[in-house]
């Protein structure tokens, strides 16, 4: 990043069944023939996809009582993460800052359905990773802070409002929208050219300094982009294309896909270019090979 407490996710249902049952069905049998079943598209990281669309549950329905409580803190956390959490995060972001809406957002790192494809593998560190260990790097990376116990308080509640969110979504399989998908055909970039596309659609939130705009509370309205409040050198962010991919989907906010292909490249190049704190541990990813083309180290 998905999750369920035995209440039912709103529409879709039937066909989420259907097509984890073809997914079970080609992955432990084998069809009889090439042509017996379709083939299941899959997600980048080579998960099978559940192509069927998805609505993520209402806060309403949170259930009363201690769960419902840890539900509504962990959600609390990620609309208000470094200020609830200081101890933990050493810049100015929320998770929802890239996770959009609280991880409700298609294609912009929905948390819908992630406690499913969890645990996994993960070339970066080499290793098969809980979600706990991923929740842990965003808090590392993304965060420019530190890592929480697994049984933190504030872990305890994001893995509980996490899991409320994929209820009902199958398990070992990537729903639609999982992550932040890349661009089919992506052009070379241009840096130069992106701090134009960064003046005309991006200054108005984040400034012209990148430093992100904030409310009339003093909290950020927007996040800061680069400088010493922003994710650092090791989070996915600064990677050329993952950046390339939220912006393609997302901005400006409220007007996803309305920038060319060019365009969210070359402001991506420039973004991801700027200066922003270092990450201390990134001589250890992908001990074992496999890194990406556009990492930054």
């Amino acid at each position: 990043g998905g999750h369920g407490f035995g209440m039912r996710a709103a529409g879709g249902g039937g066909m989420r069944r259907l097509v984890v049952w073809a997914w079970w069905t080609v992955g432990c049998t084998g069809p009889t023939s090439s042509a017996s079943l379709p083939a299941v598209p899959t997600a980048p990281d080579g998960t099978p996809v559940v192509a069927a669309p998805w609505t993520a549950p209402d806060p309403a329905t949170i259930p009363e009582g201690p769960l419902g409580d840890a539900i509504r803190d962990g959600r609390a956390i990620a609309m208000e993460t470094y200020e609830r959490l200081p101890e933990a995060v050493g810049n100015r972001l929320h998770c929802s800052s890239c996770h959009l809406g609280g991880g409700t957002v298609p294609n912009a790192g929905p948390w819908v359905g992630i406690t499913g494809v969890f645990p996994e593998y993960r070339p970066r560190n080499a290793k098969v990773n809980v979600l706990q260990d991923r929740i842990n790097d965003c808090f590392e990376r993304s965060m420019n802070g530190h890592r929480l116990d697994a049984d933190d308080p504030a872990m305890v509640s994001l893995v509980a409002y996490m899991t409320w969110l994929s209820q009902g979504q199958p398990v070992g399989v990537s729903v639609a929208g999982r992550g932040f998908p890349k661009l089919a055909d992506q052009p070379a970039p241009d840096a130069d050219r992106g701090a134009a596309v960064y003046a005309a659609k991006c200054v108005a939130c984040h400034g012209q300094d990148g430093q992100g705009t904030s409310g009339p509370n003093g909290a950020y309205a927007f996040p800061p982009l680069w400088g010493p409040k922003a994710f650092n050198l090791g989070a996915g962010m600064a990677r050329l294309d993952t950046a390339t991919a939220f912006i393609s989907h997302n901005m400006p906010l409220g007007q996803g896909g309305t920038l060319t292909p060019a365009d969210a490249v070359d402001v991506a190049a420039y973004v991801t270019r700027q200066q922003r704190p270092d990450f201390a541990g990134k001589h250890l990813d992908w001990p074992k090979g496999g890194k990406p083309r556009d990492a930054r180290y």
